[in-house]
């Protein structure tokens, strides 16, 4: 089970910063949406060099352009790169076609997929290798949770790996770990805290606890 670090806000010396600290808790640093948008692959660059030993996901959310957008992030160091689970399949198989060029992967954000059930189907027929469960900042200020996509998305998952992000936090961890996914994804919870690397040792504490169990 890994911890992934989403970074969404921060510029990129302040991300860099953060992360330095808390290194030795996370597993995968995510350069969010945001931060792509407003930096582009130079993020991707610079934490490559910054983290040589650290996965990298890219979270650019393709919804077209599969390929190209998906090689942009390969080349420039990214590990795993998003497409959003309501696009096309056509273009979920064109970033399955430039991660196995690069010896990457894709993760499949399933943010606003209504009926999740029939999509992992299809996700899993093309040979995805990771999907996500993902309840967005106005989703989560409606009241609806991950935690309750997670347990619909663990029943129908066959072959591809899960992950789920959505305001978890460590006061939360233990239910979302319970469920076995194998990334977890925490943004805010860390990077807004006031102690950013006790909030990341608590959350992989939690994770290492339960696979020792």
């Amino acid at each position: 089970m890994k911890l992934q670090l989403a970074l969404d806000e921060l510029k990129l010396p302040e991300a860099l910063a953060l992360a330095e600290r808390v290194r030795e808790h996370v597993d995968i640093i995510e350069i969010g949406t945001p931060f792509v948008i407003d930096m582009g692959m130079q993020a991707v660059r610079a934490f490559r060099e910054a983290f040589p030993e650290k996965e990298l996901l890219s979270d650019e959310k393709i919804m077209d352009g599969g390929w190209l957008e998906s090689t942009l992030a390969f080349e420039a160091g990214a590990n795993y790169v998003t497409a959003l689970g309501v696009t096309d399949i056509l273009t979920i198989e064109a970033c399955l076609k430039a991660a196995k060029a690069h010896q990457r992967q894709l993760m499949v954000d399933m943010i606003c997929v209504e009926d999740i059930p029939t999509r992992i189907r299809e996700l899993e027929a093309v040979g995805v290798d990771l999907i996500a469960v993902h309840i967005g900042a106005d989703q989560q200020a409606a009241g609806r949770r991950p935690i309750d996509d997670l347990r619909l998305m663990k029943q129908h998952v066959q072959h591809a790996k899960v992950a789920v992000a959505g305001g978890i936090n460590s006061q939360t961890i233990a239910q979302y770990v319970a469920l076995e996914p194998d990334i977890i994804i925490v943004g805010s919870a860390i990077t807004h805290a006031s102690d950013p690397v006790e909030e990341a040792r608590l959350i992989k504490a939690a994770m290492l606890r339960t696979e020792v169990v």
